[in-house]
């Protein structure tokens, strides 16, 4: 029996096929990735600027953008049902049905979007209980109550996001995100320095740009997709249509799990900075410059997994449930790949890569020491996030959800707490505790289990529906 390397150097049709599946993912991804990046390049601007304005600054937007990027993460997850959706009717070759689901998307967005927005005036009320210098907590609820005005036009952006993604339409998003990013480095320089006359806002400054810089996203994209043709068949906003129930407690069925999921693994990141506050300004804004770079690296998997799903999504659509296996372990592959050469490059340049966020020192060498444990679950974390994409082009969404809640609050959480606070009443605990250290060993574990236990989850629902069997939302 020969192994599958060898078949694939033996056969030319095999090699040809590889590269035809690959030329294909890479075509759809790398937009998004370059998209992907510049959107979390606001966020790096965003905190090295503060970093460089105190280790006050980036510890009050520390703990802001734990708020901020737990909700939008969450919301993320929360509105992408519309893109497996979307994915199925081009596939099917049903764009007549697209401009109903997208509206129906919208109406969904808008008010998850809403209902985050008080969530995060609540969270914000937080700070008031925690042992916070007074300028690191005030900054903190600042910067949570403007952002929370954003998560509405955020959620509304995604499904626009989405839809666009799933009709293979990925540079407009890459072309938006390059010219967001370069309006939130000339916001945050103007506000958080006082630049050419405005008020120096310190960290404020950066939760107005992050405001602003999403309204233009909202509104950059809608005015590109009615100005291009490509979208011409499908244009949803062509007239108004009533929030339809039906279609949207099916989308919200499909997103719902999608949004726990993504709450699972942002809760258990943000959860850290709230954490560990007790142990001061530094613990704080170390995690954050690691949390920030890590997040940075990310956008690779995910805009793969992002491709990924679309690709496995039209497949399925049209019927062809082998090439959407094959789509499916090929982008695992390939995000193993990059996943390799990541760590590596993180693990050997971590002391720059802290350099890059702040001038202090202390921060400068616990950062190092978090990028190299985030160098460690490279590929676990690559690998989760792939196989949840491919997951996702099936429908399928709760048991990724019961996957991901167990892995990241049953195991990497309460580990975390032990290792990271080592609370007297504990029998087994650390002699002194591990502060952020301690957290991200526990997320190694959390990430591992989660990789592994989609993997099989994978194999399985692929196999299913190869042989035929009905694969509903679970």
């Amino acid at each position: 029996m020969i192994s599958p390397l060898q078949h694939l150097f033996r056969h030319p049709a095999a090699r040809s096929r590889l590269q035809t599946e690959l030329r294909g993912l890479w075509h759809l991804a790398w937009p998004i990735l370059v998209g992907q990046l510049a959107t979390v390049g606001m966020a790096v601007v965003d905190v090295a600027m503060a970093g460089h304005a105190s280790a006050q600054d980036l510890a009050g937007v520390s703990l802001g953008v734990s708020i901020w990027n737990m909700l939008m993460i969450t919301l993320m997850g929360m509105v992408m049902s519309v893109n497996p959706t979307v994915a199925h009717q081009v596939g099917a070759g049903d764009l007549g049905s697209v401009p109903h689901i997208v509206r129906q998307a919208l109406w969904k967005a808008l008010a998850v979007g809403l209902v985050a927005m008080l969530l995060a005036n609540a969270a914000a009320l937080l700070f008031d209980h925690m042992q916070l210098e007074p300028y690191v907590r005030d900054l903190a609820k600042g910067f949570v109550l403007i952002t929370s005005a954003g998560l509405p036009l955020f959620a509304l952006y995604r499904v626009l996001y989405g839809y666009s993604t799933s009709l293979n339409q990925t540079k407009p998003l890459m072309v938006i995100a390059l010219l967001s990013l370069g309006l939130n480095i000339v916001v945050n320089s103007l506000l958080v320095f006082g630049q050419l006359g405005f008020p120096r806002l310190g960290g404020l400054g950066c939760a107005w740009a992050t405001l602003i810089t999403v309204a233009f996203n909202l509104l950059a994209l809608i005015l590109w997709m009615h100005r291009a043709s490509a979208y011409r068949a499908t244009w949803p906003l062509g007239h108004f249509e009533p929030p339809h129930w039906p279609q949207i407690k099916s989308l919200l069925k499909l997103g719902l799990p999608i949004g726990v999921t993504y709450f699972a693994e942002s809760s258990a990141f943000s959860l850290i900075a709230l954490l560990i506050a007790e142990f001061g300004s530094t613990q704080m804004a170390a995690h954050q410059i690691a949390l920030n770079f890590t997040s940075l690296v990310f956008m690779v998997p995910l805009s793969l997994g992002l491709a990924l799903l679309t690709r496995v999504g039209q497949s399925l659509g049209a019927g062809d449930a082998t090439l959407a296996r094959y789509q499916a372990w090929v982008g695992v592959a390939v995000g193993l790949v990059v996943a390799a050469v990541s760590a590596a490059g993180m693990a050997l340049a971590a002391t720059k890569i802290a350099s890059a966020y702040t001038s202090d020192a202390a921060v400068i060498a616990l950062a190092a020491q978090l990028l190299l444990l985030a160098a460690v679950f490279q590929l676990s974390d690559t690998t989760q996030v792939i196989t949840s994409c491919a997951i996702r082009g099936y429908k399928v969404t709760r048991s990724p959800m019961v996957i991901h809640l167990t892995a990241f609050w049953a195991f990497s959480l309460p580990l975390g707490y032990v290792l990271g606070l080592a609370p007297s009443w504990m029998p087994w605990r650390p002699e002194q505790p591990m502060a952020a250290q301690g957290f991200w060993i526990a997320l190694i574990l959390g990430l591992t289990i989660a990789a592994l236990g989609l993997v099989l989850l994978l194999r399985r629902v692929a196999r299913e529906r190869i042989a035929g069997w009905p694969t509903p939302t679970r």
